[in-house]
């Protein structure tokens, strides 16, 4: 009846979300939205980040500038250069989301065809994002400590790819599905990789705040000043969304003044500009101080949720189940040991009211059928104790349906 454009004959949804229909089943523990938790939202803090922008009608309830607010854009700044990046609210883009920022760089970056490496497994939207751009996908793969730099070089050098890459996207900080953090030997060679075959690092980094085990780690971008000739080709995404509230939608990318233009043009597109109200909260409330002040609660909050997780799994699914504690974020990326099913294995968890993300959903090729991920955000302590002692029980029942 009606034509389409090529990449949406058949569009396939997230299959993450494809999950929450569960959520309204009684009694469901859910492990599987990569979702912060409610109860931790500074509520007090932001109510009053709204009472003091509602006070600025005109900044706050008009349209505003498509780069973003300027209150906004002098507070992310900031909070960058706490951070340890060195940034100016010119180098800014605030954006509705990091995830619309990716996809302004893809609209104004990537051609139908063009060579994309992406580390995989990798956050179903990132794949989801390329495939409608119709980018020609190509995977590197990830072990415990992130984005295998190694095979990379290899892959680079042995000049197999049908075009010189445009982007290499990554999350080397938490990553979302794997948990897992790039080295600082690894953060060095992709820069130097990146400098010397010309292409961009994406670095996608809404979890970095999110440490409660062992030293920070510098950025990309911010290690980018050390390593000669790389500093251009990086793109740093960051986002409210895990350490204040998604509902903000607020997110915001750095990059070279050539790209952000561009970005800016291509957003005018979208979305004229991103919610002058929510931005108005937001720079009220970074002005404050009061992330500052509440952040701990929250990484103290998910410490002890990663930890209840950890040593639950390995209480009662020890000899079925193989994991890597990480050091921050919002994730736990699991093993079957005994199955290669872990999206039969889920069907078993809804009946038991638990679920996960089989590992499917992150792969775009040579897909681990046997891998899933758990994320802790969400639920309370207690309920991480109950969820894993139900997918205890789900895999003795899955096991004798075998």
């Amino acid at each position: 009846m009606f034509s389409f454009n090529s990449a949406f004959e058949a569009p396939g949804g997230s299959p993450i979300r494809e999950l929450f229909k569960y959520l309204a089943q009684p009694g469901m523990i859910s492990f599987a939205g990569g979702y912060p938790a409610s109860d931790l939202f500074d509520r007090e803090g932001l109510d009053a980040a709204a009472a003091r922008a509602s006070q600025q009608p005109a900044l706050c309830l008009q349209y505003g500038p498509t780069d973003g607010l300027a209150v906004l854009k002098e507070q992310l700044a900031n909070l960058m250069t706490r951070r340890g990046m060195q940034c100016a609210p010119q180098d800014l883009l605030v954006t509705t989301g990091s995830q619309q920022g990716f996809d302004l760089l893809l609209r104004v970056m990537v051609a139908p065809g063009d060579v994309v490496l992406v580390e995989q497994p990798a956050y179903p939207a990132t794949l989801q994002a390329l495939k409608l751009q119709q980018a020609d996908v190509v995977t590197v793969p990830v072990d415990q400590h992130g984005l295998d730099v190694a095979k990379l070089a290899a892959l680079l050098e042995a000049g197999t790819l049908r075009r010189t890459p445009k982007l290499l996207y990554t999350v080397p900080t938490f990553a979302n599905p794997t948990g897992a953090t790039l080295s600082i030997e690894r953060r060095t060679a992709l820069l130097k990789l990146a400098a010397r075959y010309r292409f961009v690092i994406v670095e996608d980094d809404p979890y970095g705040d999110l440490r409660f085990d062992g030293a920070a780690l510098p950025s990309l971008l911010a290690l980018s000043e050390q390593v000669p000739g790389s500093r251009d080709w990086v793109v740093h995404f960051s986002s409210l969304s895990k350490i204040v509230a998604p509902g903000l939608r607020i997110g915001w990318m750095v990059a070279h003044a050539e790209i952000v233009r561009r970005c800016v043009v291509a957003k005018q597109t979208v979305d004229l500009c991103s919610s002058p109200w929510t931005q108005a909260i937001a720079a009220e409330y970074l002005a404050s101080g009061a992330l500052e002040r509440h952040l701990p609660r929250i990484v103290d909050a998910y410490a002890q949720k990663c930890r209840a997780l950890c040593d639950a799994l390995e209480a009662h699914l020890a000899q079925d189940i193989a994991f890597h504690r990480p050091a921050g974020g919002m994730f736990v990326w699991a093993r079957l040991n005994r199955h290669s099913d872990a999206s039969g294995y889920l069907r078993v968890c809804i009946e038991q009211n638990v679920m996960f993300v089989p590992g499917v959903a992150f792969y775009k090729d040579e897909v681990d059928t046997a891998a899933l991920r758990l994320s802790f955000a969400a639920p309370g302590v207690a309920d991480i104790e109950t969820g894993v002692q139900r997918m205890k029980r789900a895999l003795e029942q899955f096991s004798d349906r075998q």
